[in-house]
């Protein structure tokens, strides 16, 4: 019977905290659209916390950042920024579209996921982006600690050179990437090319574009899987 209820609840919670935030021109609409970015969001968390940090020569990563924070980003000198969220109709994309507009940030959008491994297809669309966006730029996701930090860690090590082992302090509690939770499939991602280089040299970027397997490694990590068993 609990479980029940507790199913109903949750459904109800779902459906109500989707009928609004989806409209931010309609001034009373916004306010509410303001008031869902807040609290379903936790943007007012990330006024004090930014998880802001220097990737490499003017690249950096961040959580989803407020409009304030837009603004002093652009006076830093950034010009683009890569949302690792993707297009969506709720207030966080709807404020973020807005204040790259207002602020001549160049928005471009790709979506990851933080507690699953992202598809090949969407990992190398971020390669991509990085590749070819104006510079400086940043990327971010929601809390800046999985989907940026496996996006900086893949930066490091197919644009400046670095080590697996390096490039996996973008991956650590500083940044409040809990490695234990399900977001440790990013981590475990590095562990499995590390350990298919132990099998023979590829680059990481080859790896990614021609062996790269969702499906294999999230199946790997979602059963404990030693990275080695399955490269």
């Amino acid at each position: 019977m609990f479980k029940t209820l507790g199913k109903k609840f949750s459904d109800w919670e779902r459906k109500w905290r989707y009928s609004f935030g989806n409209d931010i021109t309609d001034p009373e609409e916004r306010r509410k659209a303001k008031w869902h970015y807040n609290m379903f969001d936790h943007a007012f968390l990330r006024v004090p916390w930014t998880n802001f940090y220097p990737v490499s020569v003017g690249v950096w990563r961040s959580n989803q950042p407020t409009h304030k924070r837009f603004m002093r980003y652009r006076d830093l000198g950034i010009k683009s920024v890569i949302n690792l969220r993707g297009t969506d109709p709720r207030a966080h994309y709807l404020f973020e579209e807005e204040s790259c507009r207002i602020l001549g940030l160049k928005l471009h959008n790709t979506k990851l996921w933080a507690r699953a491994a992202a598809n090949r297809e969407n990992i190398v669309a971020v390669l991509d982006l990085m590749r070819s966006v104006e510079r400086p730029f940043m990327f971010h996701c929601k809390s800046g600690a999985d989907r940026a930090g496996f996006c900086a860690a893949m930066y490091q090590i197919v644009f400046d050179g670095f080590s697996v082992e390096e490039a996996k302090r973008q991956l650590s509690i500083k940044f409040i990437h809990l490695k234990w939770s399900k977001t440790g499939v990013q981590g475990y991602i590095l562990d499995v090319f590390q350990a298919r280089q132990a099998k023979g040299e590829i680059d990481f970027e080859t790896w990614l574009r021609t062996e790269y397997d969702h499906e294999v490694i999230q199946s790997g990590f979602d059963s404990k899987s030693p990275p080695a068993q399955i490269a």
